[in-house]
């Protein structure tokens, strides 16, 4: 996240924040941000703009309770991160508990469309990171897994749920930067391109098959893929390999 040089240490291995002065803390700077960032975007998080959501005339009094932008990132990434509830410790089920992890994570992360942008910009030595990566480490350790492999999956694991909500948002600021606020928008602007559907497709049938498919939904049409739905099923598949090899 820095400009320039290394990147700064984790925020909890730093000093911490002085007492309140004026109603300001970390609490409502980070809540700020995180609100602005709900709103705009990871591209709208700057300091000078979380400090006028605050309104407080200048960023430099943010840095006294958040160090740098980075911190602000370790503290918002942790804020976020405690809305997935995690068991403390692994119980029987272990595909039925990273399931739900799993899905609990990718709600967040719809919510928090920014996450998925800023996640790998940090070290994640949160303690919300540390609780949920410990318990995916658990739950394979108790399946008799070495840690080195313990740790792959979880990253398989990580990966594809990041994965796919970092592909959401990229998907999602496409569509407001083009003002293409619905599936109609979306089918008249391929219509332009690629006409109704119906002329030679060449040697790609199924392809063809597909788009006149996309250019009737939500008419007499399939209705369009649900998100949700596409999601779980390819956490399945990944649990199914994973299975497998356990």
């Amino acid at each position: 996240m820095s400009a320039q040089g290394p990147p700064t240490p984790p925020i909890w291995l730093l000093p911490e924040p002085p007492e309140r002065r004026w109603g300001l803390g970390r609490a409502e700077i980070v809540r700020a941000a995180v609100a602005l960032a709900d709103a705009g975007g990871a591209d709208a998080l700057t300091m000078r703009a979380v400090a006028k959501e605050l309104g407080s005339s200048t960023p430099m009094s943010l840095y006294r309770y958040v160090h740098s932008k980075d911190g602000l990132v370790d503290l918002m990434l942790d804020v976020a991160g405690a809305e997935v509830p995690t068991p403390e410790r692994p119980g029987d089920d272990w595909r039925g508990e990273l399931t739900r992890v799993a899905l609990d994570s990718w709600a967040m992360m719809k919510r928090h469309p920014w996450f998925a942008q800023l996640v790998h910009t940090r070290p994640p030595a949160g303690p919300q990171s540390n609780r949920r990566q410990e318990f995916v480490l658990a739950t394979f350790d108790k399946r008799g897994q070495e840690l080195p492999a313990a740790l792959g999956y979880q990253r398989l694991l990580d990966g594809y749920i990041v994965g796919q909500a970092l592909q959401r948002a990229e998907e999602q600021k496409m569509l407001q930067r083009n003002e293409l606020s619905s599936l109609e928008d979306v089918q008249q602007l391929a219509r332009g391109w690629f006409g109704d559907g119906e002329g030679d497709v060449g040697p790609y049938p199924l392809l063809g098959r597909f788009m006149r498919g996309f250019l009737t939904e939500g008419a007499d049409g399939p209705a369009p893929p649900d998100e949700d739905a596409q999601f779980t099923l390819g956490l399945e598949c990944l649990l199914d390999g994973i299975a497998a090899r356990l």
